[in-house]
């Protein structure tokens, strides 16, 4: 593939320092549109996330736009926390198409992320882009009104494509892999709130390689950004201790998770909802994942954690 300019609005957390970090390693030019501009091996440039400003120029003959910008969601759904979710999220995009349309030379292609939680919570079956069923509630409606933004923003040079993520998980601080693993090293990765709850997931290597995927013309609008491997929550953290090498695990019940979740600031809908999501278009159009199981990503990441040179 030639090197490639990719803007990154919202590229300064965890998923964008990952994706970033292995777009420089490729040869291409990665631009972070963020907040706060910190010293790093990429350009950084400054933005508010809601108004146009000097950062609308990266998007003249760039090669791609990945849009992860949003407020973190594991928080408390208090009506002030709410609001700076969907602001966050709305306005960025809104934005981003704007800037997008004003471009002469605009990008041919704008990944916007999306979440898995659109869909309902399920454990009869899983959910793909064509019969998956969608749920109700505040996460739910974040997503929707998050991909209206996208579909509504009017970029005809521009093809869009909303990634319904499920958790990434990789070695870097602050990404979701990190509580399972320091549970797990602590005695404490059991079953959370039971068992029955499936976890959806795709490592990290995998999120980058299907966003490099996705650039490529005639896929899909809406895609499943996940592994095949969706499992139970017993048999997700249980791989986890397994890959750690934990003497114990002990479960945490409902009622210690709502406890937790209050004085941790957080929902309890984030480990207790049941997330089971298949990548359908992505395995349709060819696309091969590195890490399809479960088992083999978590002692990869497990490994490169502790810098073992091969994962055990």
């Amino acid at each position: 593939m030639d090197s490639m300019k990719v803007v990154i609005p919202g590229g300064s957390g965890f998923l964008g320092r990952s994706v970033a970090k292995q777009l420089v390693a490729d040869g291409h030019e990665p631009v972070v549109i963020t907040r706060s501009p910190r010293k790093a091996e990429w350009r950084q440039v400054a933005w508010d996330g809601k108004s146009i400003g000097d950062w609308e120029a990266e998007m003249e003959g760039a090669d791609a736009v990945l849009n992860l910008a949003g407020r973190s969601v594991n928080c408390r759904y208090n009506e002030r926390n709410k609001a700076e979710i969907y602001a966050s999220r709305l306005d960025s995009t809104r934005v981003i198409g704007e800037a997008i349309r004003a471009a002469k030379n605009p990008p041919p292609v704008w990944l916007n992320s999306s979440t898995a939680t659109i869909y309902r919570h399920s454990e009869d079956r899983p959910m793909d882009e064509e019969t998956g069923e969608i749920g109700k509630g505040f996460s739910v409606d974040v997503a929707q009104k998050w991909e209206a933004e996208l579909e509504s923003a009017h970029t005809p040079q521009t093809r869009k494509i909303a990634m319904r993520s499920a958790m990434v998980m990789g070695p870097e601080p602050g990404g979701p892999f990190e509580p399972f693993y320091q549970l797990a090293r602590k005695g404490l990765g059991g079953p959370m709130g039971g068992w029955r709850q499936m976890v959806s997931w795709i490592h990290i290597d995998d999120f980058y390689r299907a966003i490099l995927w996705l650039i490529e013309p005639d896929l899909p609008s809406s895609v499943n950004v996940c592994a095949q491997g969706s499992l139970t929550n017993r048999d997700f953290v249980g791989e986890v201790v397994k890959a750690v090498g934990a003497k114990i695990a002990l479960p945490t019940p409902r009622f210690a998770i709502e406890i937790g979740a209050f004085f941790m600031g957080t929902e309890s809908e984030l480990p207790m909802k049941s997330r089971w999501v298949v990548p359908k278009k992505l395995l349709d159009s060819g696309f091969e994942f590195r890490f399809p199981l479960w088992p083999e990503a978590a002692r990869d990441i497990v490994a490169r954690i502790r810098g073992d040179k091969i994962a055990a």
